[in-house]
């Protein structure tokens, strides 16, 4: 029974985080763990992973909530307070230094006698060897002495990591393994045989960390729970990721996800492009099947019309936080851009400028980004969003090629910086065009509120859509075809 509630528990995190788990993976992962056995968690995790995670880009969340519902249980896991002794943890610790301590000089004794140089010099000499099992005795020694962990004290895995680390000096590691391996080779070593040796330590430093943090994580669950554990270390998963708030790693996961989501959506739109709607009767093709029914047309037959793809005008924001928007949905658009008859790109902070031509001089979108970025002139006075001046600009130049067939785009927060806002121009848009429809990256709470006139343009469209992230930018994506 308690298999079964851990199992539920790490289900309904896992939905928690954002991944799709139906009722059929939940069983289907259930039958795959009757044909292996539990106690091989390797085994175990794989067989979790292979019928529960459906994107590789998931894959992170899923195994980092599989850590710590599955982490090793045990009162030696406990975290103690200042003068406590974890004693069975700490009589394996000792028997473990014992039989290294051998080969250097001492009987071992207690861990409390032992200086954290005289730890770093085992450590070192751990690397060097490869000896797993010492690392991870060494790993829950070092946690014991170094990380600080307290009772209930809400601190996060990462600051006890950083203090166990720090107190190990991993960080010049690596230097002192090359400088101990040269001294003990008999002959030089060549610079391939030097690269080999040094990936080979970095690899081994690597998972000396992973124990750590293992450790840290085993304990923090035996202090706060499995629930309330991955409830801190839920992070979005990368369609969920904000925008306006990725951080560094947050950006290259969505720069990751975006390929496999733009192969995703050309397809969709294609067939739906083919089959989305019916024509008008086949009067013919109906009284040919009715012959089967007795005359009677039973079974009405259409003509599937072969719809005329439609163009594309993006109008984006690219000032301040909302760049990184406008950045990701220029390319998702030129991504899918076969979709579309032709694709002009507009960009614009209080000046307006076409970079149409910078996505059609390289296939590499990363390339063209960076180049509306450097070379666009978007600038007119300040480098202040002024969406009035720039839609009256665009409406002078460009106004003229709108047509029945043109779909516009518009991105950005709306943020005017009070000045006029010529909705005027969004509507002569709409009267122009196929459609216009206004994506903004901002939660809905925080239109209209400031200097936010989403509201006053919003009028004039086809619609205003929440665009935070790729999952709702993919959910958009579908209404253009």
């Amino acid at each position: 029974m308690k298999m079964l509630d851990l199992m539920s528990g790490f289900i309904v995190e896992l939905r928690n985080a954002g991944l799709p788990v139906s009722l059929t993976e939940n069983l289907d992962a259930m039958e795959a763990v009757k044909a292996i056995p539990l106690e091989d968690r390797e085994a175990f995790k794989y067989a979790l992973g292979a019928t529960l995670v459906k994107s590789n880009a998931h894959w992170r969340a899923f195994e980092t909530i599989f850590e710590v519902y599955f982490s090793l249980r045990g009162p030696e896991y406990q975290i103690v307070g200042d003068g406590e002794a974890d004693e069975p943890e700490l009589w394996r610790d000792q028997q473990d230094m014992q039989r290294q301590g051998e080969g250097r000089g001492q009987s071992g004794g207690s861990m409390d006698a032992l200086t954290p140089e005289e730890i770093a010099q085992m450590l070192m000499n751990a690397l060097m060897s490869g000896d797993q099992a010492m690392m991870r005795a060494l790993a829950r020694q070092s946690v014991q002495r170094f990380a600080g962990m307290e009772p209930g004290r809400p601190v996060g895995g990462t600051y006890y990591l950083y203090r166990t680390l720090r107190n190990l000096d991993l960080d010049n590691m690596l230097d002192k393994l090359m400088q101990a391996s040269k001294d003990q080779a008999e002959e030089q070593i060549t610079p391939l045989e030097e690269r080999l040796e040094r990936d080979e330590y970095q690899d081994r430093i690597d998972r000396f960390k992973q124990e750590v943090e293992a450790e840290i994580r085993r304990r923090l669950v035996a202090d706060r729970g499995a629930e309330a554990m991955a409830k801190t270390l839920r992070k979005p998963l990368p369609e969920d990721v904000d925008f306006m708030h990725a951080s560094r790693d947050e950006m290259q996961s969505l720069k990751k996800a975006l390929a496999p989501l733009t192969r995703k959506l050309a397809a969709r739109l294609a067939r739906k492009r083919k089959h989305g709607r019916r024509g008008p009767l086949d009067f013919r093709n109906t009284v040919r099947h009715s012959l089967s029914y007795g005359g009677v047309p039973a079974d009405p037959k259409f003509k599937y019309p072969r719809p005329a793809k439609p163009e594309l005008m993006v109008i984006a924001d690219i000032s301040g936080s909302v760049a990184a928007f406008a950045r990701f949905t220029l390319m998702l658009v030129y991504a899918i851009q076969g979709q579309f008859s032709k694709v002009r790109s507009f960009v614009f902070i209080d000046g307006i400028d076409e970079v149409t031509e910078y996505f059609k001089a390289t296939e590499d979108i990363g390339e063209a980004i960076h180049r509306v970025n450097t070379e666009a002139d978007v600038v007119w006075v300040d480098g202040h969003s002024d969406y009035g001046h720039a839609f009256e600009v665009f409406w002078d130049r460009y106004g003229k090629d709108i047509n029945a067939k043109t779909t516009i785009l518009l991105l950005g927060d709306a943020r005017n910086n009070y000045h006029a806002t010529q909705s005027w121009v969004v509507k002569e848009m709409q009267k122009r065009g196929r459609h216009v429809y206004w994506l903004n990256p901002e939660p809905k709470s925080y239109w209209n509120t400031g200097d936010s006139v989403v509201g006053e343009y919003g009028g004039f469209t086809d619609g205003v859509y929440e665009c935070r992230n790729l999952r709702q930018l993919e959910s958009f994506v579908e209404k253009l075809a």
